[in-house]
């Protein structure tokens, strides 16, 4: 049957909308793809950035060094050693307050603490302070360790300042003796630290006297 040129007219119509719906519909799905790409792309940029700052953690936590102190028998030598096992102590500085007159001492891969090294000089300075000679409690010096060390394969330089906790016993032939007991981180520091060390030196001694 022929078509009158009205109906004509109407078919084209009607193939033009088809036309136009299939564009949009084509250009809905451009639309949807590409979205769906940017949120998968964003998504593994969050899990990226997740991961580096995980990784950047651990790296900071894996450098950051806290000691631990086993005393021997005898309470005349404290064993130190990292808290975290895959960390290696290469060399060690000790340094004692201004008041004590000594010399920093120095130690290669067998990280200790003697009491050999300053319980004279120890004794001496809390007697100028007016501290009694013998202690109930556990008594605190200060000490300033750098500790040079490996983590993660690098060689790491770590200044902080420790309280050594000791006792005191005095005997009429042998006089003052101290016992180490062990050691805790007081604060890190970013200058050489021996202000400090001798500022709280001076607030034990003077709260002592």
């Amino acid at each position: 049957m022929t078509e009158t040129p009205k109906e004509k007219a109407e078919s084209a119509r009607i193939r033009r909308r088809w036309v136009t719906l299939g564009e949009v519909l084509a250009v809905a799905a451009v639309a949807i793809s590409g979205l769906s790409l940017w949120n998968s792309y964003t998504e593994r940029q969050d899990e990226r950035i997740e991961k580096s700052g995980e990784a950047a953690r651990a790296t900071i936590a894996n450098r950051t060094l806290l000691l631990k102190a086993i005393a021997d028998r005898s309470a005349r030598r404290l064993d130190l050693a990292p808290l975290r096992p895959e960390q290696s102590i290469q060399s060690q500085t000790i340094r004692f307050p201004a008041a004590l007159g000594l010399s920093p001492i120095d130690t290669t891969g067998d990280a200790r603490i003697e009491s050999g090294w300053f319980d004279t000089a120890l004794v001496k300075a809390r007697r100028a302070a007016g501290m009694k000679p013998e202690t109930r409690g556990d008594e605190r010096l200060p000490v300033l360790l750098t500790t040079r060390y490996l983590a993660d394969g690098v060689l790491v330089t770590d200044h902080a300042i420790y309280d050594i906790g000791y006792a005191t016993d005095t005997a009429f032939l042998s006089g003052t003796s101290v016992r180490l007991r062990g050691l805790s981180l007081v604060a890190r520091v970013r200058d050489d630290g021996t202000k400090r060390l001798d500022s709280l030196w001076a607030g034990k001694a003077g709260k002592a006297g």
